[in-house]
């Protein structure tokens, strides 16, 4: 495809069939590629391992499958994760009572510490991401956020 250097590729913003959608992939492409690299170079993790982390950070005690569910990532992803992480020692393991199938999971002290050095890597990225937004405007994109990704949480994949 030959293009001129004076092509605007972010007209897509406004000419693709799914406009919402592509943008808030961009920006979510924009927040967390950066951010996650970032982070595997710093501490040698990959996405879903700190999906874990955090995840486990705003819950007492979860399984893989709470984790797939929450993060909508795969669930062999994050399986692979909860092996690294035990090995490791950010979480602690425990039989799920109810379901011989299925482990309790839970974070560590140092999981816990781990996390809260990573979290601001990707809050850097974000504000960097959203710095031409005013707070009022930031304050209406999250509640937009929000009420579709609750939304979204009531949807069969």
């Amino acid at each position: 495809m030959d293009r001129s250097d004076d092509t605007d590729l972010t007209r897509i913003f406004d000419t693709i069939e799914y406009p919402e959608a592509y943008r808030i992939t961009y920006l979510a492409n924009a927040i967390v590629f950066p951010a996650y690299a970032e982070i595997k170079r710093d501490f040698g993790l990959v996405r879903a391992e700190y999906i874990l982390l955090a995840c486990l950070s705003h819950f007492d005690v979860l399984t893989a499958q709470d984790v797939a569910r929450i993060s909508r990532r795969p669930r062999n992803t994050i399986s692979r994760a909860v092996h690294r992480m035990l090995h490791d020692g950010y979480l602690d393991r425990a039989p799920d009572p109810s379901d011989g199938r299925q482990s309790k999971l839970k974070i560590t002290p140092n999981g816990r510490a781990l996390h809260e050095k990573i979290s601001g890597y990707l809050s850097r990225r974000q504000d960097d991401v959203l710095a031409a937004l005013s707070a009022d405007e930031r304050a209406t994109l999250g509640a937009l956020l929000k009420k579709a990704a609750l939304n979204s949480a009531k949807l069969d994949d």
